[in-house]
């Protein structure tokens, strides 16, 4: 749980506040749901114990430590968000320029992470923990492999439920539409309104969340919707603070001291950008440096109103195509929109180079973010693959998965993915390697070798530093991927490797000859 439980009529929980605090900052704190997760998690046990949320109204008292909170209980809140009322859509994303060359032959949320899930399991995942399990995931751009990870995953034999359902819908030409390609997030759900609009008649849905898939972060998306109902809300925009190197690239929010989003501008530069910043010091509790993050971002969820999403697609702006660029800066002058602020972990992967830090980070002693949760794990599609065999090889701070087989080889710092093979004497150090989905026997891979040909995997000898190993690819013998020139951006796609950011990419099914030197 990642936000605070609301605490006035409307909520249930308030943010200690720190020495030299004032009641403003208490108070914004209080309306935007700001919190920890600890603090969260054991307010919410002390309240109402292991259960479902109870009528307990929850306040920590002025001189609480922020370790050992002291509660008082009253009367609480009268409306409860219903799980089985809500319906999420998940975004597939566009052609993915950012992330190419990953996305040359997938869509986004299709891209490998963590070693053996998929983006698209973030967002799945967090909607079955939260709860809600009507979902919509909308497709478009090299959509085969995604479709093909969601019917097994969660259709097909993985994820079982019996009263919710996942539904995938594909770009479609419309018969009375000159362009069947989604234009815009909005559009995107607009083209598919006939078929949303009767499930949430059929299933009395009142609120719809939407969601992208393309990050990495863990939510409780039905917290994000009790703010919603306690506020009342048309929207509600789940925001993070973040430093100024990134703030251009995101939709920046102002807001009031009861947090309703009074200004929204999506990706400003220069004198537009420096207009969007805020004081940051009411979240001096969860972040070290409030100068380093003057802005307030939005994560691209967003909570509506059943009716209200409907109005606004249907009726009011029918001709506007995207949600952060045209919808909400309009939307904030007419409608009650929230903003919730989340101060856990979260990372946009929209870069080769956010997409490879955001996977190394995951190595790291303790980790920032970490997959692993007992009472809210993250799904992805079941494989049966056999343990790791490790043979005399030396490893530090990295992830192993499934399938895979090292002989006495060097690997630190990195993240190596399902059936991975690494010969004797290779060195890898900051490499994110997706792996394999298929199997060469070892008589395979003799046999290749043999004929001089490079089987699936690393072979002897090979030195790989600061590179994204695409799936499938055959790296052949003393081979060395270093990067030693510093190039920031190269296009090699004959010889199978891009550079981007000054990190090599290997492409998905390449090869590269014994003895080659990138």
């Amino acid at each position: 749980m990642q936000f605070m439980m609301p605490l006035d009529t409307n909520a249930c929980a308030q943010p200690m506040r720190r020495a030299g605090e004032g009641a403003g900052t208490e108070r914004l704190m209080e309306r935007l749901n700001i919190g920890g997760m600890t603090q969260e998690k054991a307010l919410r046990k002390r309240c109402f114990g292991d259960g479902v949320t109870g009528t307990a109204r929850c306040v920590f008292t002025s001189d609480a430590d922020r370790d050992t909170p002291h509660l008082r209980t009253q009367s609480s809140r009268k409306n409860y968000a219903d799980a089985s009322h809500v319906s999420a859509v998940i975004l597939g994303g566009g052609t993915g320029v950012q992330l190419f060359p990953l996305t040359s032959t997938r869509a986004t949320p299709a891209v490998p992470v963590g070693g053996c899930y998929r983006l698209i399991d973030i967002p799945m995942s967090n909607c079955f923990n939260s709860g809600i399990n009507k979902i919509f995931v909308m497709t478009q751009f090299n959509s085969a492999s995604l479709n093909r990870h969601i019917h097994h995953t969660y259709l097909g034999g993985g994820i079982n439920f019996t009263d919710g359902s996942v539904q995938v819908l594909a770009a479609t030409q419309m018969p009375d539409e000159p362009a069947g390609w989604f234009q815009g997030t909005a559009d995107a759900i607009r083209k598919f309104m006939w078929i949303l609009e009767d499930h949430y008649n059929q299933n009395n849905i009142e609120h719809v969340v939407i969601l992208c898939g393309d990050q990495l972060y863990r939510m409780n998306y039905m917290e994000l919707v009790q703010k919603h109902v306690d506020d009342n809300a048309d929207i509600t925009i789940s925001c993070a603070p973040i430093d100024g190197s990134r703030a251009s690239d995101y939709g920046l929010v102002k807001f009031d001291d009861s947090g309703r989003v009074i200004q929204f501008l999506e990706k400003p530069e220069g004198a537009d950008l420096e207009s969007m910043k805020v004081d940051t010091s009411f979240l001096s509790y969860a972040i070290d440096d409030k100068q380093k993050y003057p802005y307030i971002a939005s994560m691209g969820i967003y909570v509506l109103k059943k009716d209200v999403l409907l109005d606004i697609l249907k009726s009011k702006y029918a001709h506007l195509q995207d949600f952060g660029s045209e919808i909400l800066p309009r939307a904030v002058l007419e409608h009650n929109v929230k903003a919730c602020v989340f101060t856990e972990y979260w990372e946009d992967i929209g870069t080769i180079k956010s997409f490879f830090d955001a996977n190394l980070a995951l190595t790291e002693q303790p980790p920032k973010f970490e997959f692993y949760d007992p009472k809210t794990p993250f799904f992805t599609s079941p494989r049966y693959l056999p343990p790791a065999r490790l043979e005399k090889c030396k490893i530090k701070d990295a992830i192993i998965s499934d399938g895979c087989s090292f002989s006495e080889c060097t690997i630190e710092h990195s993240v190596i993915g399902i059936s991975s093979r690494v010969s004797i004497g290779c060195e890898l150090k900051d490499t994110m390697m997706m792996g394999a989905d298929q199997y060469e026997t070892e008589e395979e891979t003799s046999k290749l070798l043999f004929e001089g040909k490079v089987p699936i995997g690393i072979g002897e000898n090979t030195k790989i530093r600061n590179c994204i190993i695409d799936m499938n690819a055959r790296i052949g013998r003393n081979v060395v991927i270093a990067n030693t020139q510093g190039v920031q951006e190269s296009d090699h796609p004959e010889e199978g490797y891009y550079i981007r950011s000054g990190i090599v990419v290997i492409l998905k099914n390449a090869t590269i000859k014994d003895g080659t030197v990138i």
